[in-house]
């Protein structure tokens, strides 16, 4: 949830902390901080944005070579100037920051307390800098070992890097359950949450695994080390594809809005090499690889949080239609929790825009300890889960960067239909011209969404009608369902804005008694699927004076007579339909939430990437 920022080499190194915090602040924009070492310990740190920090440091951090940053997404403790990040010890040698948690923080705190040492946070951070001291001082040992020493003895999840104001050439580093990247440049190192801070920087990059820290020091090549048994590893460098102005906004008011709109290109690029309609084939190597295992399955498993869960609601529809296997979507925060019955027959797919999902990963832990053959999507080149899973697919969507996930969400989307028909034509269950069709139409899909996000005026008008709407309310039936509660939950994130999704035939069985003049009613009502049911579902809002705002195909004039407003979207196959109707309810959240004056970006609250339970 908190992004760490480090920086060791020949540099400047506080507009390269400070830019990186910038870019690391979809991961929490509750507190910032920085220290650097030049001779003396300079820490500045302040409740609020790193634009807040940047003011309050005012120029007043000299230049220096080595340094830490973090930006915070509250766990332990309130956002305040004391909670922020970095951390010293009682001491003030040593500064940390964290990212994480330390579930048995409150016992090692009892037990340093009673030896001496002083808290002034809240933070479970605060106790592991001062054990990593205590370590120190009482073994005798060097930062390095005290550090593996004491990460030895807490149990949680953490991404850690720490410096020692009597060494201003080392930064010791160490991951479990957090993501940690770090950028070899020349003669230069780079930490961060994500690549994304140092991108202009270097291309090269180490991913650590969990269970291990790194030391790195001026001039010296990385070491990288297991914790538990002090072993040396070798690591593998990657090299980053992801290209700077992918994470730049390029010429748009928000990030959000941005990637909206290049939803026909980040669908594209999730379908191009996979789809091949002129030859008639979906290449996907990590669905051959494990292809027998998922045509076989006893039933498929989707796990998933937030948005991702919504998709797993979508491929469950395409998946039980198609490929006739049998699916369950679990919340993945739930699902490790209530014992589950998993046998080697089934597959579980797992899916997380980052990679990193806290949740997630123990749900795939858990079905991996019960046999269950995991399937990874996710945005994220070398994350976790990508390391995690017996295999998988990215979606190639690019970097995400605003909180609220929108082509993530088409291109999980994308994925999993390229996967449900793959396995469904290896069944022998699709007639070839309707395999065909299929190909065909999906590869259509990025150009009939580029033609739709010509124009969004429609979106716009209707956004500054409802723009001071107490509630909403999105009815969706079959595959629109999911969108239904994607369009809500949108709202709700960056407007907050109260909405609920329903399946629209639900809607009398209770929500109905919730509708007067005074209630926007978004339905998703496409030609193809429950049409006429929809229609019946309208007639009863507009029967309680509800206002109808309807999701409808190009030219269609039966519900445009009954509702107050219509948005077109290109028609297509049912089994796509998601990728089309999703894009007008995106554009509505965003436009109604920057109409309201909220930050569009980063909506109170919330984070990207959930990196704890």
């Amino acid at each position: 949830m908190c992004g760490i920022v480090g920086y060791l080499g020949n540099k400047n190194a506080v507009p390269v902390i400070v830019n990186g915090l910038r870019r690391l602040e979809y991961r929490g924009y509750d507190s910032a901080g920085i220290a650097v070492l030049n001779g003396k310990l300079s820490l500045v740190k302040c409740k609020g944005k790193v634009s807040d920090l940047e003011a309050k440091m005012n120029n007043s951090i000299e230049e220096a070579s080595i340094g830490i940053g973090h930006t915070r997404w509250a766990t332990h403790g309130e956002p305040n100037d004391t909670n922020a990040h970095p951390h010293t010890s009682n001491s003030g040698d040593l500064v940390l920051i964290h990212n994480g948690i330390i579930e048995n923080y409150s016992s090692i705190k009892k037990a340093l307390t009673q030896r001496g040492y002083v808290f002034h946070s809240d933070t479970d951070t605060e106790v592991l800098v001062n054990l990593i001291e205590d370590v120190m001082k009482s073994e005798g040992v060097h930062l390095a070992k005290a550090v593996r020493i004491a990460l030895n003895q807490v149990i949680g999840a953490y991404a850690i890097a720490v410096i020692d104001q009597n060494n201003s050439d080392q930064i010791v580093v160490a991951k479990k359950g957090s993501p940690l990247v770090v950028g070899v440049g020349e003669g230069e190192y780079f930490i961060a949450s994500d690549a994304t801070p140092f991108l202009e920087f270097t291309k090269k990059a180490i991913y650590l695994e969990d269970d291990e820290m790194a030391i790195i020091n001026r001039g010296q090549e990385i070491e990288v080390l297991s914790i538990p048994d002090n072993r040396t590893i070798d690591p593998y460098v990657h090299q980053l594809e992801m290209d700077l102005a992918s994470i730049e906004k390029g010429g748009y008011d928000h990030f959000m809005l941005k990637e909206i709109y290049e939803q026909p290109k980040s669908i594209g690029d999730t379908l191009r090499g996979r789809l091949l309609p002129e030859q008639g084939l979906i290449q996907m190597d990590g669905v051959y690889q494990f292809q027998e295992k998922l045509v076989n399955a006893q039933r498929i498993i989707i796990i998933g949080c937030g948005t991702s869960w919504h998709a797993g609601l979508v491929a469950e529809y395409i998946f039980e239609e198609l490929a006739r296997i049998p699916v369950e979507v679990e919340y993945a925060s739930e699902f490790r929790y209530r014992n589950p019955v998993i046998t080697e027959r089934d597959v579980v797919i797992a899916i997380s825009q980052s990679g990193e999902t806290a949740d997630t990963l123990a749900a795939i832990k858990l079905a991996k300890e019960r046999g269950a053959t995991i399937f990874g999507i996710c945005n994220v080149v070398g994350s976790s889960i990508a390391r995690e899973t017996h295999a998988g697919a990215y979606t190639h969507a690019g970097p995400e960067i605003g909180v609220a996930s929108t082509k993530a969400f088409t291109a999980q989307v994308a994925v999993l239909n390229l996967i449900a028909i793959k396995l469904a034509h290896k069944k022998g269950l699709l007639k070839e011209s309707y395999y065909h069709r299929l190909l065909n139409e999906l590869n259509e899909i990025p150009r009939k969404i580029e033609d739709m996000l010509k124009s969004d005026a429609q979106s716009r008008y209707i956004a500054e009608l409802y723009k001071d709407a107490p509630n909403f309310l999105y009815l969706g039936r079959g595959y629109n369902f999911p969108v239904a509660l994607e369009g809500a939950l949108k709202l709700k994130e960056i407007s907050y804005i109260h909405a609920e999704g329903y399946p629209a035939a639900e809607m009398k069985h209770g929500p109905i008694a919730l509708i007067d003049e005074n209630m926007p009613v978004v339905v998703i009502a496409p030609k193809s699927g429950q049409y006429d049911k929809i229609v019946s579902n309208i007639q009863e809002v507009k029967a309680r004076e509800g206002k109808v705002i309807a999701i409808v195909n190009d030219g269609d004039s039966e519900i445009a007579k009954m509702a107050d407003h219509v948005i077109e979207v290109k028609d297509t196959m049912e089994v796509f339909s998601p990728l089309l109707t999703t894009i007008p309810l995106q554009l509505l959240s965003y436009h109604i939430a920057v109409m309201r004056g909220c930050n569009v970006d980063q909506p109170r609250n919330l984070a990207k990437s959930v990196t704890v339970e």
